[in-house]
């Protein structure tokens, strides 16, 4: 017979078939477990993609896009003066999209990836959006046969006056034109703009 000792140091009598249903329930037991995690976070994601939550502070919804609101807007690493700045924006209109609220700050996210806390004042509610991809033509309507108005390269910026369906109007260089919302960062896919 086999003995393992206990802390106490007296021999107890190895059983391999009690060590194995032990080790099958903790399994059991952990499995349960991680599926509980995982049905909660899924409860706590939005129904569909377009659905957003509602911020804390504003009520608003979380995500959205906004733009800078300043000519310098600095970017910290968390709410408040007292976190480092990481990064300055210098293009005042730039699109950023809000995603999360703490009090007065805003943790907003750029085109590139770029994530920080913004104070909420420096934010503007007003629409813009960017070129996407490569250079792209806008057109006098939501119509692919429809008249050039403008060509436009990557990362130019522009008012975002209205989204309809697959299209959105644009505003550059006091020039207005469509163009398919996929060219273009600054706009959710479905989300009507007037």
């Amino acid at each position: 017979m086999h003995h393992a000792l206990p802390l106490s140091g007296h021999p107890l009598p190895f059983r391999p078939g009690a060590v194995l249903s032990r080790l099958i329930l903790l399994t059991a037991l952990f499995l349960a477990g991680l599926a509980g995690l995982f049905l909660v976070g899924l409860a706590a994601l939005p129904a569909t993609a377009t659905e957003a939550t509602k911020g804390e502070e504003t009520g608003r919804a979380i995500p959205r896009f906004v733009s800078l609101g300043a000519a310098e807007v600095n970017l910290r690493t968390g709410p408040g003066e007292q976190y480092p700045v990481t990064w300055k924006f210098t293009r005042q209109g730039l699109p950023v999209e809000v995603v999360a609220e703490y009090d007065l700050w805003r943790r907003i996210r750029a085109a590139d990836g770029t994530l920080g806390w913004v104070h909420k004042t420096l934010l503007s509610g007003r629409r813009t959006a960017i070129i996407t991809g490569e250079t792209r033509t806008l057109l006098s309507d939501h119509d692919p046969s429809a008249a050039v108005v403008l060509r436009a390269e990557a990362g130019v910026q522009g008012r975002l006056l209205k989204c309809r369906l697959s299209w959105c109007e644009m505003e550059i260089a006091n020039r207005r034109g469509w163009l398919p919302r996929d060219q273009i960062w600054g706009a959710y896919p479905g989300e009507d703009i007037d």
